[in-house]
């Protein structure tokens, strides 16, 4: 084969590469995540759950002795342990690794300080990663939901681009690895409806049981998915004989797999506490009323039902409506479009909502039911990003049937979210709870945050009043909440890498963002090539 034969068959390759939605989709996943990264990982929650991770190939402890007791619980032999569950840290692990390797090498051997190498690694690494796969994943189930290409990537660009996900791309907790694991469990375990493939079953079964492993009340999310399916069974009259063999083959594939990971949870919470039957949340609060005994009763479960479950719906500071303003849209649409519905994306929307409204009662007696340091409601965030996913795809199927006004009013939501969410990446999420020590409550959190945008881009913070006291708290947390929440912002405001790191760090960003605009119009040039 000559020379020319092989550039041939590259220029053919690269045309049929830049000719799929799938391959441009993917892409435009990578961009996002590239482009909304801060270098940091986002909080000290998953700082935490890194030096666990670290700790595992290295004799670094868990948890330092200087950390406690503002972090930390005795567990074995008084040895300090991280209270969070195993499932993020051996996410992070790999990336842990090879960061601190390229940490160590000697070009980087006078830079120590924040955004460290490692963490700029970990973050970028994973943070990919996990969009690029989400992205996949989740255009894989609205198709098998039966939507055209079309409406499934517009669907998969709203959750990455208009819902708590962008956010949790930047700010790295635990809510991103869930939503692809859950919408993983929701994929396979469908395909296994669909097509009796018993090795789509497991692996359903085994995204759901590794969800265990990062938060245990994922439980309810394995439990969202079987019924998912037994709806989908209810709509499509499936009864009798055919009901319960289905049944007794998904318990018979499932529990199984579900248990392998039920006893890994177990078998990480004996090592670290000496038990297989409590949990870290048990021994977390035993600790803290013996170290602070004037606490309630009931802590950590003291709190109102009331005031979690309404705040999480109503509260300005906190509310599903105004952190994704597409849960709005969804619910219109259900309204109004209900009959036109497939039977499974029935199904799916009532376990959404069902999933959704089992978080808020879960966690609305949680004394931080806020999620304290986090953009609006961080426990209730996944389940509501994973029932708006739907509103996109459904409002351009039913386009022609529905009125002008839910038309209208559908674009302006769908603008709206966007907005909402480019703006949560602009500075880092405390900002705004510093911000509240002086302004009080209740406060209109998103509001509040486009003010400070339009502010800070003014030079009228001071001005303005929206420097306080309590901002001054930490000096490394003013350094990061007074600019621009990405890598090359950060990298000036601190000022210890070397300008020209600084300035080629910039370029690359501003690349990546015209990049990323040149995927989406090539993308959407592929799709209307395809009618």
């Amino acid at each position: 084969m000559n020379y020319h034969a092989i550039q041939h068959m590259a220029i053919h390759r690269n045309r049929r590469w830049l000719s799929s939605p799938v391959h441009l989709l993917a892409l435009a996943a990578a961009l996002i995540a590239f482009a909304a990264q801060s270098g940091e990982l986002g909080t000290a929650d998953t700082q935490h759950r890194l030096q666990s991770a670290h700790s595992f190939w290295t004799a670094d402890p868990p948890v330092f002795p200087d950390e406690y007791p503002e972090f930390g619980i005795h567990g074995r032999g008084g040895k300090l342990q991280s209270w969070y569950g195993i499932g993020q840290s051996l996410l992070l692990l790999p990336a842990d690794v090879i960061g601190t390797y390229i940490e160590r090498l000697p070009i980087f051997a006078d830079y120590y300080t924040d955004p460290i190498v490692k963490n700029i690694f970990v973050s970028y690494t994973t943070n990919i990663l996990l969009n690029v796969l989400t992205a996949l994943v989740c255009f894989r189930f609205l198709r098998q939901l039966n939507f055209s290409v079309k409406h499934a990537v517009a669907g998969v660009l709203a959750l990455l681009l208009a819902t708590t996900h962008l956010h949790y791309t930047q700010n790295m907790m635990e809510n991103n690895y869930i939503c692809l694991l859950t919408l993983t469990g929701f994929s396979y375990q469908y395909e296994w409806f669909r097509n009796n493939s018993r090795r789509a079953l497991v692996v359903g079964s085994a995204a759901f049981g590794l969800n265990l492993l990062t938060r245990i009340t994922t439980g309810i999310d394995l439990l969202a998915g079987a019924f998912f399916l037994l709806l989908v069974c209810w709509f499509e009259n499936v009864r009798g004989v055919e009901l319960w063999r289905r049944a007794r083959t998904y318990m018979a594939i499932a529990l199984p797999v579900y248990a392998v990971f039920g006893f890994l949870d177990r078998l990480y919470q004996y090592y670290r506490f000496g038990s297989f039957f409590n949990t870290y949340v048990d021994v977390f609060t035993r600790e803290m009323h013996q170290r602070e005994p004037w606490l309630p009763a009931k802590y950590p479960w003291e709190t109102p039902f009331h005031v979690g479950f309404f705040g999480a719906l109503f509260k300005p500071e906190k509310s599903i409506f105004f952190f994704d303003p597409l849960l709005i849209l969804i619910v219109v649409l259900a309204v109004v479009a209900w009959k036109r519905f497939s039977p499974a994306v029935k199904a799916y929307m009532i376990t959404g909502f069902l999933l959704l409204l089992a978080y808020i009662s879960f966690y609305a007696r949680y004394t931080i039911w806020t999620g304290d340091f986090a953009w609006g409601d961080r426990y209730v965030s996944t389940s509501a990003e994973l029932i708006a996913l739907l509103a996109v795809p459904l409002l351009l199927l039913y386009r022609n049937e529905l009125s002008k006004v839910v038309w209208i009013s559908g674009i302006a939501l769908i603008t709206i979210s966007v907005l909402v969410q480019a703006a949560s990446l602009a500075f880092w999420l405390p900002l705004e709870i510093y911000q509240m020590e002086t302004l009080g409550h209740p406060t209109f959190v998103v509001a509040l945050r486009f003010k400070n945008i339009v502010a800070f881009a003014l030079g009228k913070m001071d001005a303005w009043g929206l420097v306080n006291y309590a901002m001054h708290w930490d000096d490394w947390d003013y350094v990061h909440i007074t600019c621009w929440n990405f890598l090359p912002f950060l990298l000036k405001r601190v000022g210890v890498a070397p300008l020209w790191v600084v300035h080629l760090t910039l370029a690359v960003w501003i690349a990546s963002l015209v990049f990323l605009a040149m995927t989406l119009w090539r993308l959407r040039k592929v799709l209307a090539a395809q009618g």
